[in-house]
């Protein structure tokens, strides 16, 4: 379906609760190096539940080595620099939807890699810094799955 991309994850119950948006939107998540924790940290585990073992979930030593993996896919952006609404794109299975650390989203010159096919922001009251990446990601992912029919799921 939609692969979700975390550059360089910071917090644990973030990624914890990826883990878990993608198990239930059978989607995939790919995360790069280097990560802010272990896969056996407390609150990685118990975001993700018992959604561990019915996730798929890759760890890349690079954004290169994800842009390998996941390409010729389109890539999409999330940032508060973005000047797409995320309503605004029409999305298709295979899409990825690329997220920045918690703590500075993505980088500019990340956001300037020319594999990026748009920038993409979700509305924010103004002087608003950024929204929760795991928030963030569900509603992206929502988004192109409703765009899609919400295709395999129970409806």
């Amino acid at each position: 379906m939609f692969r979700i991309l975390f550059y360089t994850p910071e917090i644990p119950g973030n990624t914890g609760n990826a883990i878990r948006l993608a198990a239930v939107t059978g989607s995939e998540l790919h995360l790069v190096e280097p990560l802010g924790f272990d896969f056996e940290d407390a609150k990685l585990r118990r975001a993700g539940l018992d959604y561990h073992d019915l996730a798929v979930v890759t760890v890349h030593k690079s954004l290169d080595d994800a842009f390998a993996a996941l390409l010729p896919a389109r890539v999409f952006a999330f940032t508060s620099h973005g000047d797409t609404q995320f309503t605004d794109v029409d999305y298709r299975p295979g899409d990825v939807l690329f997220f920045g650390p918690e703590s500075v989203g993505l980088p500019e010159d990340v956001l300037a890699d020319p594999r990026i096919n748009a920038r993409v922001r979700l509305p924010m009251q103004p002087s608003r810094r950024s929204l929760n990446l795991a928030n963030a990601a569900s509603i992206a992912v929502y988004e192109a799955w409703r765009q899609n029919g919400y295709a395999g799921a129970q409806l």
